[in-house]
């Protein structure tokens, strides 16, 4: 049975190998390696990681990653979302997208952004299922590989968060 959980520090060898088998791909991120685990833990907010177990195994996870320091971008974050090759078409995304939506509800997130090469059409599939949008395609956004990438810029806003008062 699929059970999506809080991240602990425990996992993060599992995260990083999942991380890993991402950057493989070269169709998930402009990263070429791994991050330590420090980077990693600077890099994401601390109220929204996650991860997902199958069986015992961690096959996927999640976590929030702040735009911008500045106090008027406190709402607004940046998705990051993995899932195991073996744990692929298992409904291990869903299950993430999902309780990851509701715990930045929870801590008063009221928009979500991901930036996704723009061939990677089961990222982009997912966003949508939980009404993130295409706002346009930034073209040639960075090199990888020496390899110049597009990317899909979407958004999703909160439909219960940072609603103008009445």
């Amino acid at each position: 049975m699929l059970c999506v959980r809080a991240f602990t520090v425990a996992d993060y060898p599992a995260v990083s190998a999942i991380y890993q088998q991402g950057i493989e791909s070269g169709k998930a991120t402009f990263q070429v390696a791994t991050k330590s685990w420090e980077e990693w833990d600077s890099a994401m907010l601390p109220q929204c990681r996650l991860v997902a177990e199958l069986a015992g195994n961690v096959v996927g996870w999640a976590a929030l990653s702040a735009v911008s320091k500045r106090a008027v971008y406190a709402g607004v974050a940046e998705v990051s979302i993995y899932v195991a090759n073996d744990a692929k078409q298992q409904g291990v995304g869903s299950a993430l997208m999902s309780r990851l939506i509701n715990d930045s509800e929870t801590n008063g997130l009221w928009t979500l952004q991901a930036g996704i090469f723009s061939e990677n059409n089961a990222s982009i599939a997912l966003h949508q299922k939980y009404g993130f949008k295409v706002l346009g395609i930034r073209e040639k956004l960075g090199q990888l590989h020496g390899v110049w990438r597009d990317v899909a810029f979407m958004e999703r806003r909160s439909k219960i968060v940072g609603q103008p008062a009445s």
